[in-house]
C-alpha cells in the first residue's frame, strides 16, 4: 500500500492538528475565553507578571479546571494510541484493538470493587478515595493482562492465538463480574459506576493526572526504541527471530507495557473505546506501517483525536455533558465498520 502522505508533511499535519485542539480545549467550555485572554492567562501561570481586566478569572479557571482537564485528554489519548499500536504490532492484525488483552475488562472490573465496595463499608475517606479507585482499576487491569500471558505461555514460548482467546474469555468474565456488583449497588453508586464506564475527563485534577503523565511519558520513550523489532515481527515470528530479534522477550514488554498504560489511562478517565483501534489504523493508512514513523504519529494524532472528542462532549449538549466514552464509540463504530466492509470487498 502506497503511503498518502509523507512522514514530514503528516507531522506537520499533526502538530497543527494538536495546537488547535489544545487551545479549543483551554478557550472553549460554559465560559468560553478569548485567544489573548486564553493566552495571557496562559503566561500567568508559567509566572509571567501580566495584568489586565478578567485575567484573574481566566487564570482560575485554566489553572483548576481547564489545564489539568487538557493534560489528562492528551496523555490519555496518546497511551491509548500507542497501546493500540503494540498490540495490533503483536497480533499483526490492523484491527486489533488493547482491549484483546482484557486489560480495559480488568481495570473496570477493579474501578467496580473500588466503587461499591467503598460503598458497602460505610464510605472511603475523602483523601484516599480518588487514589484507591486509580490504584484498584490500575491493579484490575495488570492482574488480568497477566493472567491472559500465563495462559497464553507454554514450553517457553507465547502463543499469540492463545492469549486473543483467553483475552476474549476473560473478558467476558470480567463483564459478567461488573454486572454481579452493578446489580448489588445502591442507586448512587450504581450512576457513579454507570458513568465512570462511559468515560469522562470532568473531575480531573492534578493529584490524579501526574501518574498518568509519567506513565505515558515512560510507555512514548520506550515503545519507539522497539520500533524496529516491530517491523520486524510484521514479517513473522521466525522472520524476525532469523534477523536476531529476541520474539518471546518483545511479546513480554509489549504485553506489559500495554498494559501499564491502558491501566492508568482507565484509572484515570474510565472506559474510552476505539481511541486505540481507529487512531493507529487511520495513521497506518496514510503513511504506511513503519513503526518508526506510526508510534510517534499515533500519539499525536490519539491525543488531538480526544481533545476534540472531549470538547465534543462539553459543547453537544451545554450546559451538560456527554460522556466522552460515547462520543468515541460515535465517531469510531462506523470507521471500524467502514474497515469492515473496505477489507471484505
Amino acid at each position: 500500500m502506497r503511503p498518502v502522505l509523507t512522514p514530514r508533511a503528516l507531522f506537520i499535519a499533526l502538530g497543527l492538528a494538536l495546537l488547535l485542539a489544545l487551545w479549543l480545549s483551554l478557550a472553549l467550555g460554559p465560559v468560553s475565553l478569548p485567544l489573548a485572554d486564553t493566552l495571557r492567562a496562559a503566561l500567568r501561570l508559567l509566572g509571567l507578571p501580566l495584568s489586565g481586566a478578567g485575567l484573574e478569572q481566566a487564570e482560575l479557571i485554566l489553572g483548576q479546571i481547564r489545564l489539568p482537564r487538557t493534560l489528562l485528554g492528551l496523555a490519555v489519548g496518546a497511551v491509548l494510541a500507542l497501546s493500540g499500536v503494540a498490540m495490533q504490532g503483536l497480533f499483526r492484525n490492523p484491527l486489533a484493538d488493547p482491549g484483546l488483552v482484557g486489560v480495559s475488562s480488568g481495570a473496570a472490573l477493579g474501578a467496580a470493587i473500588a466503587i461499591v465496595g467503598g460503598t458497602a463499608f460505610g464510605g472511603l475517606p475523602e483523601a484516599f478515595a480518588p487514589y484507591l479507585l486509580s490504584l484498584c482499576a490500575f491493579a484490575g487491569g495488570l492482574g488480568v493482562t497477566a493472567l491472559v500471558y500465563r495462559l497464553g505461555r507454554r514450553d517457553g514460548q507465547t502463543s499469540v492465538a492463545t492469549m486473543l482467546l483467553a483475552g476474549i474469555a476473560l473478558t467476558a468474565l470480567a463483564g459478567a463480574a461488573i454486572g454481579l456488583f452493578t446489580y448489588l449497588a445502591d442507586d448512587a453508586t450504581l450512576r457513579t459506576l454507570t458513568f465512570w464506564n462511559l468515560g469522562s475527563l470532568n473531575g480531573a485534577s492534578y493529584a490524579r493526572l501526574w501518574p498518568l503523565l509519567l506513565v505515558t511519558a515512560g510507555v512514548a520513550l520506550w515503545l519507539p526504541r522497539r520500533a524496529k523489532a516491530l517491523n520486524a515481527l510484521l514479517l513473522g515470528e521466525s522472520e524476525a527471530r532469523h534477523l536476531g530479534f529476541a520474539v518471546e522477550r518483545l511479546k513480554r514488554e509489549l504485553v506489559f507495557c500495554t498494559a501499564l498504560g491502558v491501566g492508568a489511562a482507565v484509572a484515570a478517565a474510565g472506559m474510552i473505546g476505539f481511541i486505540g483501534l481507529v487512531v493507529p489504523h487511520l495513521v497506518r493508512l496514510l503513511v504506511g506501517p513503519d513503526h518508526r514513523v506510526l508510534l510517534p504519529a499515533s500519539a499525536l494524532a490519539g491525543a488531538s483525536l480526544l481533545l476534540f472528542a472531549d470538547l465534543l462532549a462539553r459543547l453537544a449538549l451545554a450546559p451538560a455533558e456527554l460522556p466522552i466514552g460515547i462520543v468515541t464509540a460515535l465517531i469510531g463504530a462506523p470507521f471500524f465498520l467502514y474497515l469492515l466492509l473496505r477489507g471484505r470487498a
